[in-house]
C-alpha cells in the first residue's frame, strides 16, 4: 500500500471513529429533549360557565390554571391532573361531573405545559412540589380529591405520600418509575448505552435525579384509599407499572383494567360511576 493510500485508510477510520462517537451522542440528546420538552400545548377551550382564572406560584414559576366554585353543599375540592402534552382542556369533564356534585374544582396546566411557565418536565419531581403550592393556596378547600391522567396519575402518587392533606387519590394510567417507562418508550434505534447516556444528559438539563421519580416507591407510603385505573390496550404505559403501584399501596385500594382501552382513555365512559362510588365512600 502506497503512503498517500494509507494516509487515506487511516483518515477514513478516523472518519468513521468520529461518527461512531458523534452519532450516539447526538441521539441521546435528542432522547434527553424528548424526555425533558413535551410539546407544549395551547389551552384551546374556553373558560368553563362555573370557573375562573386563577394563577399560581410555585418557587417563581407561574402555574395558570381555573378554579372551579359549586353552588351545591360543599363536599371538598378535586384536583385535576392532566398528562404529558396536555393542558387543563382536559378537565372540562370532570368540572361538568362533580361541581354540580358539591366539589369545587382545580384544575391547572403542569409546568412546561400550556400556558404555564417552566422549562422542563420532571414527571413528578418538581411537580409535586407545584401541586403543594396549589393545596397551600386554597382557603378552607375541605377535603382533597386528586384526579390524577398519566403524568398526574404519577403526580397525585408522589404528592399524596407525603401530604396529609390528601384524602382521595384516583390515578389512570400511571408509570410505575420514569426510568422504566422511558427506556420502554426509547426508539429501537437507541442501544442501552445511548438510553443511560440520555438519562444522564437529562439529569444534568433538569436538574433532578431520575431515579427519585418513582410513583411505586411513593406508594408505600401512601395511607389513605387510592383507586388505580389503567386501559388493558395501553401499549405505551403497558398495564403493568398500574399494577405495580397497586402491589406497592398498602391502605384501601382498588384496581380496574378497562378492557380495550388505550392510553389515556381509561377514564371513557362508564368507569366513572366505579369513580363516584370511591370517591363518596372514601368521603363518608
Amino acid at each position: 500500500m502506497t503512503l498517500s493510500r494509507r494516509v487515506g485508510a487511516f483518515a477514513a477510520l478516523i472518519v468513521l471513529g468520529a461518527i461512531a462517537w458523534i452519532i450516539p451522542g447526538q441521539v441521546a440528546a435528542w432522547g434527553a429533549g424528548a424526555l425533558l420538552y413535551p410539546i407544549r400545548q395551547h389551552v384551546a377551550a374556553s373558560v368553563p360557565d362555573t370557573c375562573a382564572s386563577v394563577e399560581f406560584l410555585s418557587a417563581g414559576t407561574r402555574l395558570r390554571g381555573w378554579r372551579c366554585g359549586s353552588d351545591a353543599d360543599r363536599r371538598g375540592t378535586i384536583i385535576f391532573l392532566h398528562g404529558v402534552g396536555d393542558t387543563r382542556a382536559s378537565s372540562v369533564g370532570v368540572i361538568r361531573r362533580y361541581v354540580p356534585r358539591g366539589f369545587d374544582v382545580i384544575a391547572y396546566d403542569s409546568r412546561a405545559h400550556g400556558e404555564s411557565e417552566g422549562d422542563v418536565c420532571t414527571y413528578g419531581f418538581f411537580e409535586k412540589d407545584d401541586l403543594r403550592r396549589v393545596l397551600d393556596a386554597l382557603q378552607d378547600p375541605g377535603p382533597i380529591v386528586l384526579i390524577g391522567s398519566s403524568l398526574g396519575a404519577a403526580v397525585a402518587h408522589q404528592e399524596a405520600a407525603d401530604d396529609p392533606r390528601v384524602r382521595v387519590v384516583v390515578a389512570a394510567e400511571t408509570f410505575s418509575d420514569l426510568r422504566t417507562v422511558a427506556a420502554e418508550r426509547a426508539p429501537f434505534v437507541m442501544t442501552n448505552g445511548m438510553i443511560q447516556r440520555a438519562f444522564l444528559l437529562a439529569e444534568q438539563r433538569g436538574r433532578f435525579p431520575v431515579d427519585d421519580v418513582s410513583p411505586q416507591a411513593a406508594a408505600r407510603r401512601i395511607t389513605v384509599p387510592v383507586l388505580v385505573i389503567h386501559g388493558g390496550g395501553d401499549h405505551e404505559t403497558p398495564p403493568d407499572h398500574s399494577r405495580r403501584v397497586f402491589e406497592a399501596v398498602q391502605s384501601k385500594k382498588r384496581l380496574i383494567i378497562v378492557p380495550d382501552a388505550g392510553h389515556s382513555r381509561s377514564l371513557d365512559g362508564d368507569v366513572w360511576n366505579d369513580v363516584d362510588r370511591w370517591i363518596d365512600d372514601a368521603l363518608k
